[in-house]
């Protein structure tokens, strides 16, 4: 940061990854902020895993160099940052769950807005570029969103934020403004843009699942040019750890073949034949970064039955119809899966709105 004199920090939402975090995760996040703002302005939105009420709390006070940016009322209200060629604007838009936000985001006197991210993505987005029309000539824009775009590629760490089981929105709903800087997804990438925008996902800075373990984790440093002119260029984040799958045979892998991993977080598989005998206690003897410890014989030998693995890229209600299939041996029908979907997202909404 000071070596590149960055101006401003943004982060696109999930600061934390629960809607009410532990008291440690709290601390750090005060702590970061403090450092940050030695030196930049700090613009930080909600994201679908935080409390967007808590992590909005006290941002009233906080008007130099933080910005919290949580409520849909204020998406339209940018951060305005000057350097030699003019002002640069950022909007903070926190995540819009559709269930909340498509009243509160319908013209004056109109119904609610259709039930999706598009519907309510793109009133935020016509709320901000009316905005950016009412100032100066030259302003350049900066849009911090949350949301899952098309064409995007997912891991298995991201929670499921489908709405009427649809979870997208169209990448040139965000037109009309420089600069997008998404959070939700965790592997950093360009998705498609049109009318000069660029859209970018930074990433998460950690790995947090092992379907992550081959991305390279970054931040985006964004020059905007008077112009208009929009550069980027990733800078590599610190790992403390690797994420690795490790297979073989117990005694392969407590030779070795396991020499290289011992200080990674690893997903230890072991093929014997048969489960050797107090299985977990020996290879985290060996291995005491493992985060998974698993048994699978190789081909030929008697496999034990096992549930399918569920992560948090599956939808849901595709699970539970799943096991309904399991125990009934019947797949549900379409008036069964409706009942499923309400079911989970009525949950959904009273844990987003914890």
């Amino acid at each position: 940061m000071r070596s590149e004199s960055v101006g401003v920090v943004v982060v696109a939402g999930d600061v934390y990854d629960r809607a009410i975090p532990p008291v440690e995760a709290v601390t750090l996040l005060s702590d970061a902020l403090a450092r940050l703002t030695e030196h930049a302005t700090v613009v930080v939105t909600s994201g679908n895993h935080d409390s967007a009420t808590r992590l909005g709390f006290g941002s009233a006070l906080m008007r130099e160099r933080v910005r919290l940016r949580t409520r849909v009322a204020e998406l339209a209200e940018p951060v305005v940052l000057a350097d030699d060629e003019g002002d640069v604007l950022v909007y903070g838009v926190p995540y819009l769950d559709p269930d909340f936000a498509r009243a509160s985001l319908a013209d004056d006197g109109e119904p609610p807005l259709a039930r999706s991210h598009e519907a309510v993505t793109a009133a935020a987005m016509r709320r901000i570029r009316a905005d950016v029309g009412r100032r100066p000539g030259g302003s350049r824009s900066v849009v911090a969103a949350h949301a899952f775009v098309v064409g995007g590629l997912p891991s298995e760490s991201e929670r499921d934020i489908r709405v009427g089981g649809v979870d997208h929105v169209p990448a040139g709903v965000f037109d009309g403004v420089d600069y997008v800087a998404l959070g939700h997804l965790h592997g950093p990438q360009r998705v498609g843009g049109a009318d000069g925008t660029v859209l970018r996902y930074s990433g998460s800075p950690l790995a947090y699942s092992f379907s992550e373990q081959h991305h390279a984790k970054s931040m985006v440093l964004v020059d905007l040019a008077g112009t208009g002119a929009v550069r980027t260029e990733l800078v590599a984040a610190p790992v403390p750890r690797r994420l690795a799958d490790v297979t073989g045979t117990l005694d392969d892998l407590l030779g070795s073949s396991g020499e290289a991993h011992l200080e990674d977080w690893v997903r230890v598989t072991v093929t014997d034949t048969h489960r050797p005998q107090d299985l977990v206690r020996r290879v985290r003897h060996r291995f005491p970064h493992a985060l998974v410890v698993q048994h699978r014989a190789a081909d030929g030998g008697p496999r034990p039955s096992r549930a399918t693995e569920v992560t948090g890229a599956h939808d849901p209600v595709d699970v539970a119809a799943d096991f309904v299939h399991h125990v009934t041996g019947v797949a549900p029908a379409d008036d069964e899966l409706a009942v499923l979907r309400r079911a989970y997202e009525q949950v959904a909404d009273v844990e987003r709105s914890a």
